[in-house]
């Protein structure tokens, strides 16, 4: 046996098993296993049926945008991003939950996709083959495609259908041979806007995953042409659009790949460090866009669109799976186990627009924010796009928990109960490891190792950039090893049959001062905390059985924390509570309450149906010290999570 730390794994090798990229592509540390090598428990398996019963699985049912007349389905109608957004993540959730409706109607809405395409390649609505602008100017609207053919690859992994790669074959001749006038046109005057502009970087692992199995070299020429018509950054911000960004930031990395200038991944890291640093004053990843960022709105009461959760987390996957740094999974985690779970109603029947760090009312006036309107009631019926795209949420985050590497080992990419079923080793033994945890309420992981005969392989582990102290027991027996926060483990083994792998992962509590106003945040291991606020449900539009709601507080909101500078989680408390088999993303059942000390600053209100800004800490309070009670931010609808400080002293000032 043999244990050593690294920064990533399998580098410059070709795993023998499943296809990663083919030379003159860079190789890929880590490579995706086929959708349903990943199997759900736990809490995330409890996720994906309340969607089959859900919002998701029942959206046909609600969503005018998947009646039998759209455009998919033939006919003269529209078939934009609202179906794809829907079916590639419903496409997934059928397949991992196995249920039986839900397959049905998956195989009838993929023998449409497949059964859609014209002589010339194209498939899909007829409606965005031939698009005219105001101008009189005439484009093939390819956007619809870059999502759908997630789902076409999706089904193609796991279903062997021969009818896949020939269809691809022709869909990117046909985007080969179209002309540069009608080809993701630089001043693209329609209605539907530039979408297909900004996001042209969508198309490119669609192209590299058929030219993996293929090898044609006029892909590669095809897939430059895609990354040379991505639209120009439209100031010195990458994209003002919050959408549009957790997708283009990501495209430089993707190019990568076949550039093989590491500038581009560091352009990645440049664009998103220069946004985050900006406009994400606001714990876990997320930043202020309420659709579009704007000068001076900086605050965490700033919404991040649920749209933008799911598709920041597609970005990390690809770029994982591109670089093999695992700073990519704890992001992932990060927004996924922080704020997804809040962006919907526990029972995943409906979602709201927007989600913010500050946001102790969920009302259904207008806002200070980008869009008028409605943003933040839950309802099954009104978010036209965040409807139907937040379908990829669990069902991706599943599949992603376990990656193949390039040395024909397998990767704890992510953690979470799941069970993986996929080949490694030399000959490409099947491999089952069940994982059992209840992360991220408790960060201890039992890993056991099914097999039919001993196979060496090397299982990598990653150390979130969280965690000190990182340990492994093989078998019982404690390994000895320098482990790195924000690294990987590398275990090189003969696996026998019943072997486990214990991982054991110490939380702390921590502060994240943030330093625009030195508000700070409540931190232990890969999750962060919300001032408890008990709630008020309200029902706001819908039907009985699918009812949208609005969420007062029904109980204080209006703290700041009291901590020494020094020592400022002494006096804290940690109450670990049982975790919930049905639905732990709740208010009541939160397993995990932290009590600190606080005061009330009276003069932080809710003016014009929004939270005021924070105002600069530390604040003079004249109220008495509390105790108050913090819960995991993904259990807070209602949410107080960047707090100003308390502080006596002469720079202390009254709120204003």
């Amino acid at each position: 046996m043999k244990i050593q730390t690294m920064n990533c794994p399998g580098r410059g090798q070709s795993n023998a098993h499943y296809r990663g990229n083919r030379p003159p592509l860079l190789p890929n540390p880590l490579i995706k296993l086929p959708l349903g090598s990943v199997r759900p428990r736990g809490w995330l398996k409890h996720q994906l049926d309340l969607m089959v019963e859900g919002m998701t699985g029942r959206l046909p049912e609600v969503s005018p945008f998947l009646k039998a007349d759209n455009g998919w389905f033939g006919g003269e109608k529209e078939g934009w991003e609202e179906q794809p957004y829907w079916f590639r993540g419903f496409y997934d959730l059928s397949v991992l939950t196995g249920d039986a409706r839900c397959r049905e109607i998956a195989n009838h809405w993929i023998n449409a996709v497949l059964g859609s395409q014209d002589s010339d390649g194209y498939f899909g609505a007829r409606f965005h083959k031939a698009v005219t602008g105001k101008n009189g100017q005439n484009v093939c609207d390819l956007w619809p495609h870059m999502v759908m053919l997630d789902a076409v690859i999706h089904h193609a992994e796991c279903s062997d259908d021969a009818r896949v790669l020939p269809f691809l074959q022709r869909f990117f001749a046909f985007c080969r041979d179209l002309p540069n006038d009608r080809f993701l046109s630089a001043k693209p005057d329609y209605d539907i806007g530039n979408t297909q502009h900004c996001r042209a970087g969508d198309m490119l692992p669609h192209i590299y995953w058929l030219y993996n199995r293929t090898e044609e070299r006029w892909l590669l020429d095809l897939a430059r042409r895609f990354y040379d018509r991505i639209s120009s950054p439209p100031s010195e911000w990458l994209d003002h659009h919050v959408v549009h960004f957790t997708q283009r930031f990501q495209y430089p990395g993707v190019y990568y790949a076949l550039s093989h200038d590491r500038r581009h991944l560091e352009l990645t890291e440049y664009w998103y460090a220069q946004h985050l640093n900006t406009w994400g004053q606001q714990p876990r990843g997320i930043f202020g866009a309420d659709e579009l960022i704007r000068p001076g709105k900086v605050d965490p009461r700033q919404g991040f669109e649920t749209c933008g959760i799911t598709e920041f987390a597609k970005s990390f996957y690809l770029l994982g799976q591109i670089s093999g740094d695992p700073v990519y999974a704890d992001r992932c985690e990060d927004i996924m186990l922080n704020h997804f779970p809040a962006a919907q109603t526990p029972d995943l029947k409906a979602l709201h627009y927007l989600t913010a760090a500050n946001m102790p009312q969920l009302d259904r006036n207008d806002h200070d924010f980008q869009n008028k309107g409605w943003m933040l009631p839950y309802s099954p019926h009104i978010y036209r796009c965040c409807q139907h795209n937040v379908a990829m949420g669990w069902p991706w985050y599943l599949q992603n928990l376990w990656q193949a590497t390039g040395d024909n080992g397998l990767a704890a990419w992510m953690y979470g109960a799941s069970e993986v079923t996929a080949k490694a080793g030399r000959e490409g033994d099947e491999i089952t490891i069940q994982e059992s945890t209840d992360y991220p309420f408790r960060t201890g992981v039992k890993l056991t190792i099914q097999c039919a005969r001993s196979v060496e392989f090397p299982l990598y582990l990653r150390v979130p950039r969280w965690c000190e102290g990182f340990s492994v027991a093989i078998n019982g027996t404690p390994s000895t090893f320098d482990s790195v926060p924000g690294s990987w483990v590398r275990i090189e083994n003969t696996w026998r049959n019943a072997d486990t792998v214990e991982l054991v992962m110490p939380v702390k509590l921590s502060l994240t001062e943030w330093p625009r106003t030195g508000s700070v945040t409540v931190d232990r291991g890969p999750l962060s905390y919300s001032v408890r606020i008990e709630e008020d449900w309200q029902r706001a539009d819908g039907t009985d059985e699918w009812p949208g709601w609005e969420v007062f507080p029904k109980s204080p909101w209006n703290y700041g924390l009291v901590s020494d500078q020094d020592q400022p989680t002494a006096n804290w408390e940690v109450k670990e509570k049982s975790i919930s088999p049905t639905q732990p993303w709740t208010l009541d059942a939160a397993p995990i309450e932290i009590t600190v000390k606080a005061k009330r600053i009276p003069g932080w209100r809710i003016e014009e149906n929004t939270v005021q800004p924070l105002q600069e800490s530390p604040i003079k309070s004249d109220q008495p010290e509390e105790t108050i009670t913090m819960i995991p931010l993904g259990c807070a609808r209602l949410r107080v999570s960047c707090l100003p400080r308390i502080g006596a002293g002469p720079d202390a000032h009254a709120w204003k």
